[in-house]
């Protein structure tokens, strides 16, 4: 069983920074895609970034593209997003989850998911 628990939400300022860290559990991690998606109340999930596994490639939201990062580090099982500069409207529990298919952006493509993370903006 896979397990995946997301940290690092919080509240922050228009224009601020912030690190979100997924660990994941099982040695199974580094074979596979791990991406971030986020969700505002009453809303539909949204595809933030991913990673690839074997080539480390990213791929991300024109949303967020040039804010944010998305980072991982095999030997620790560990996924990161960093966001800066960040705005109002990237208000979202946030999620990582862990891929099925190569850089996809939907959600029917990621088999396990994290509890999610608050991150709130202030304007």
């Amino acid at each position: 069983q896979v397990q995946l628990e997301e940290s690092g939400g919080g509240l922050v300022q228009a224009g601020g920074s912030l690190r979100l860290s997924c660990a994941a559990s099982g040695r199974t991690f580094a074979i596979y895609a791990m991406g971030w998606f986020r969700q505002a109340p009453g809303k539909e999930r949204e595809f933030v970034a991913t990673i690839s596994w074997s080539s480390g490639r990213t791929s991300y939201a024109d949303s967020v593209k040039g804010r944010f990062t998305i980072s991982r580090d095999n030997a620790r099982n560990t996924v990161y997003l960093q966001m800066n500069s960040l705005r109002p409207e990237d208000t979202a529990v946030y999620y990582c989850a862990r891929s099925v298919a190569t850089m996809s952006t939907t959600p029917r493509n990621y088999d396990y998911w994290g509890q999610g993370t608050q991150v709130t903006v202030s304007s």
